[in-house]
């Protein structure tokens, strides 16, 4: 069962965009990662090996729409370990 714990979806400039990502980054290392919007708080403690999933989408209806998700994931209370390499030119 999957529950939605916090969703956000605006439309941003591009330099929006990557400040934003920067300072998730900085969040996603320091361990602790905060979402608010408005009363909405969710606070994900985020372990030192998580797992990475980068996709990129493309959707055809009446016009081409492409998208690049950015996923991360860890269990609950578990650490796994890093493997693989990705790199982004």
């Amino acid at each position: 069962m999957e529950v939605v714990l916090f969703k956000s979806e605006e439309k941003k400039s591009t330099q929006e965009v990557a400040a934003i990502l920067r300072q998730i980054a900085d969040k996603v290392e320091s361990g602790e990662v905060v979402l608010t919007r408005g009363q909405e708080e969710v606070r994900l403690q985020i372990p030192p090996n998580v797992t990475l999933e980068l996709k990129v989408e493309e959707e055809t209806k009446r016009s081409t729409k492409k998208s690049l998700e950015i996923e991360i994931e860890w269990p609950e209370g578990e650490e796994g370990k890093p493997r693989g390499d990705v790199s982004i030119g």
